[in-house]
């Protein structure tokens, strides 16, 4: 069984309460943060850049999990801070150059994830394999924070997975980004996902502290693996 991760996005959290929420991911032992960059043009919004990033950097020694909304990652990615260590999934559909954008991500001795939308079929990955580590499922439209899960999203992973296997990537770690919560994450498990953005619907649910959120979100996937 593949170890499960959660990577809380920074999106959903009140900018005011960001250090203590930073904190008790140190604390808890989060595996990442995730990092949304929208640039209004691949997704109709805007979101954390660059500065942010930086900035960031200087507030938390986790991981970065950077998930890039944008046109041409392959001419963008000098402009950000990519460390060894972190991740960073960049979407099949945003450029005629992926295969070079997975390239530039492992140069910069980070993990190379490919990220698809919800309409974009799982064979778009299958020239990919030698230079992925990873994939992210969006399980929602992406540009938007707070939308529900879209039908169809496990039948999506499960062949997104099987993809995976094909490839001989059995081991890598599949991400699932949007509405995952604490109801619905068991299900996503079972088709075939280990990784998981959390949002408002998990991590940063109003309804508790950060740290029982956290607690809650672990205990909804001990049945999965005993010790996640």
């Amino acid at each position: 069984m593949r170890k499960i991760l959660w990577s809380p996005t920074l999106l959903s959290g009140r900018l005011s309460l960001l250090p203590e929420a930073l904190k008790t991911f140190e604390e808890k032992g989060v595996d990442y943060l995730h990092v949304d960059v929208m640039d209004g043009h691949f997704v109709p919004n805007y979101a954390l850049g660059t500065g942010f990033i930086r900035d960031l950097r200087d507030m938390c020694s986790l991981p970065l999990d950077i998930h890039l909304m944008i046109e041409r990652p392959d001419m963008n990615l000098d402009r950000f801070d990519i460390r060894p260590g972190d991740i960073v999934s960049v979407h099949v559909e945003s450029t005629p150059h992926i295969v070079r954008s997975l390239q530039q991500v492992r140069d910069r001795g980070a993990r190379a994830f490919a990220a698809l939308c919800p309409g974009t079929p799982a064979e778009a990955l299958l020239p990919l394999g030698p230079y992925l580590d990873g994939v992210l499922c969006m399980s929602v439209n992406p540009g938007f924070a707070g939308q529900k899960i879209l039908p169809g999203t496990e039948r999506h992973i499960s062949l997104i997975r099987a993809a995976m296997d094909h490839m001989g990537l059995e081991n890598a770690d599949l991400e699932v980004d949007g509405n995952v919560s604490f109801d619905n994450v068991s299900s996503l498990i079972r088709a075939g996902a280990n990784m998981f953005v959390g949002g408002s619907a998990s991590l940063f649910y109003a309804g508790a502290s950060v740290a029982e959120n956290v607690d809650r979100a672990r205990e909804a996937v001990r049945a999965f693996v005993p010790d996640p």
